[in-house]
């Protein structure tokens, strides 16, 4: 009985969560300017429209930009940290680790206007560069939650073998372990580029003139006759994350099967 109840619980949570988001679809295809019921009829014209905003075009360019950065550079700190957090003891080692880890439970927009103040007081102005040091500040957590995993489930006996073999400590990290943890990182690259390509609180207060994606679609929502193409946009964002988040499931999982590890659930 508990476990029927538990059941119906998770599968009306789903509905409450998922269901707006597949309403996306059906007013992306309708063929009328107010996003109401009954639908009009199907058209594409609002994805062909897609294609003639030169300053959506922009903002798109900005946003991938910043999120291949900030995924490469959260990744690369996500390995530095997660290497020396499983592998070696050292003092202060969970406060330390816990800072790092603090983005995950602070609200964003505390951290945001932080940085703007930090920004400002420097002197350094609002660009893409400011917007990608706040999505690696908020993205790195997520990739050392990743990695740690990846290598915590790494056996120690090859590396104290392959040292016993005459290799040095850097020709055993690239030969040996990076193979090993190679799909944790293609998994924590695509995580941390979806979560910084959908960001928006640190893009709109630290992008200045420039636009990101997410700021861009909100910035739209002021004009009535936009709001079915940017049902278009969200429908096509919306198949982009979740074909990400399952392609880094996916490596993720295989990650733990070459390393003999056990899987415990999800990504986090």
């Amino acid at each position: 009985m508990k476990g029927g109840w538990f059941r119906v619980y998770t599968l009306g949570y789903l509905i409450f969560l998922y269901a707006p988001i597949l309403l996306l679809p059906l007013f992306a295809f309708n063929d009328a300017t107010v996003i109401a019921f009954p639908l009009s009829g199907a058209t594409t014209k609002w994805f062909e429209k897609l294609w003639l905003e030169p300053e959506l075009h922009r903002a798109l360019k900005n946003s991938l930009i910043i999120a291949s950065c900030s995924a490469v550079l959260a990744t690369t700190l996500g390995i530095f940290a997660s290497r020396a957090s499983t592998r070696y003891s050292f003092p202060g080692k969970a406060g330390i680790m816990g800072m790092i880890m603090l983005p995950l439970v602070l609200p964003e927009i505390i951290l945001a206007v932080a940085l703007l103040a930090v920004m400002l007081g420097i002197g350094l102005p609002l660009s893409i560069f400011t917007v990608i040091l706040g999505h690696v500040l908020v993205c790195t957590p997520f990739s050392i939650a990743i990695l740690s995993a990846a290598f915590q489930s790494l056996d120690k006996s090859l590396e104290e073998a392959a040292y016993d073999l005459g290799e040095t400590p850097i020709s055993t990290f690239r030969l040996i372990i990076l193979p090993l943890v190679m799909p944790g990182i293609i998994s924590s690259l695509l995580i941390t580029f979806t979560i910084s390509l959908d960001e928006f609180i640190m893009a709109f207060f630290l992008a200045g003139n420039e636009n990101t994606l997410p700021v861009y679609i909100l910035g739209q929502f002021r004009f009535p006759q936009n709001v079915p193409v940017i049902m278009a946009l969200g429908t096509i964002l919306v198949c982009l994350s979740i074909a990400l988040l399952a392609t880094a499931e996916y490596f993720r999982r295989r990650g733990i099967a070459k390393t003999g590890g056990k899987d415990t659930g999800g990504f986090l």
